[in-house]
């Protein structure tokens, strides 16, 4: 474990040896988060999942790096047999901005979501970073103040975020009021529409829209010259092949978000349990499409990080 009183961030930062070669060379590198495989799918197809995206993404020309903190260190760029391990562990810590010190001070395992990633790839140079969705404003923030520190993160720290939108079972006008009041672009992919999660289309207008990773890449060039400014959201629909429509999965979230009421579920907790309850209630079709989209992102994100190298 690093010594806190000599380390630097540097120090805490291992890229393996196709990262740190990629980074080296100015080669195209994409960030991919690590609660999808710790909290977001069942083993084994976690890691199934996690080694389709990562050759999704070499097929497009690009380099993976999978974001986690194993051994005291945020490592960037996993290999097989880390994969393994992690996906494996028990008791990872579910790590946001608030958490991932916490995690490296006691050397636990600490999985990164949107907002930790965004801050380790920021750190390690990688300035693209494809996940499934971003947290937002949960139904009901007015009274519980749940609000995930994605938004923050977004606002603050310069990388482009590829996703399908936010997660479908937040409150997504909310949450896009907060982006908007925080600076940061939305860009719907291909439609002029905002997709919502496992379903391409949210009934709201997106408040902006591109067709290519070449019209992408050229806005975060132009957004990069102000020195203050924050991320990029991408919101790239689900394939229209394997999208649950919003009409249907509406009243699966309904029923999965009343059950984690009922047991008294919150925090960071209500994501996970929403989305295990979601599997049960789809018969395994939320997880179907939740590795289309990933994939999907991965893929699109690829593609910008080549425009951009």
């Amino acid at each position: 474990m690093t010594n806190p009183e000599t380390a630097t961030l540097k120090d805490l930062i291992v890229c393996n040896d196709e990262v740190g070669a990629a980074l080296a060379a100015d080669k195209p590198v994409v960030a991919l988060e690590s609660t999808i495989i710790t909290h977001g799918m069942p083993f084994p197809q976690n890691v199934e999942t996690a080694r389709r995206v990562e050759a999704d993404i070499r097929a497009e020309g690009a380099v993976p790096a999978t974001i986690a903190v194993m051994d005291g260190r945020i490592r960037v760029g996993l290999g097989d047999a880390d994969l393994d391990r992690l996906a494996r562990a028990e008791d990872v810590m579910k790590c946001s901005r608030a958490d991932l010190t916490f995690a490296l001070a006691s050397g636990l395992y600490g999985a990164t979501t949107v907002a930790a990633t965004m801050m380790a790839a920021h750190a390690a140079g990688l300035k693209v970073f494809a996940t499934g969705g971003i947290g937002g404003v949960h139904k009901g923030a007015e009274i519980s103040f749940d609000i995930s520190a994605d938004l923050d993160e977004l606002a603050r720290t310069p990388v482009c975020v590829v996703s399908a939108g936010a997660k479908a079972l937040l409150d997504i006008p909310k949450t896009l009021e907060v982006l908007e009041t925080k600076g940061v672009p939305v860009i719907a992919f291909g439609t002029k529409e905002l997709p919502a999660f496992w379903s391409r289309a949210s009934g709201l207008p997106a408040p902006y829209s591109l067709n290519s990773a070449a019209e992408i890449a050229a806005l975060l060039r132009t957004r990069a010259l102000f020195a203050d400014h924050g991320g990029v959201l991408i919101a790239n629909p689900v394939p229209e092949a394997d999208e649950i429509p919003q009409d249907e999965m509406a009243g699966y979230i309904d029923t999965a978000i009343r059950k984690a009421k009922a047991e008294n579920i919150r925090g960071k907790e209500v994501t996970p349990f929403v989305l295990g309850a979601l599997f049960d209630l789809t018969g395994g079709r939320s997880l179907e499409t939740n590795i289309a989209l990933v994939r999907n992102n991965a893929r699109l994100a690829a593609r910008i990080a080549v425009e951009l190298a």
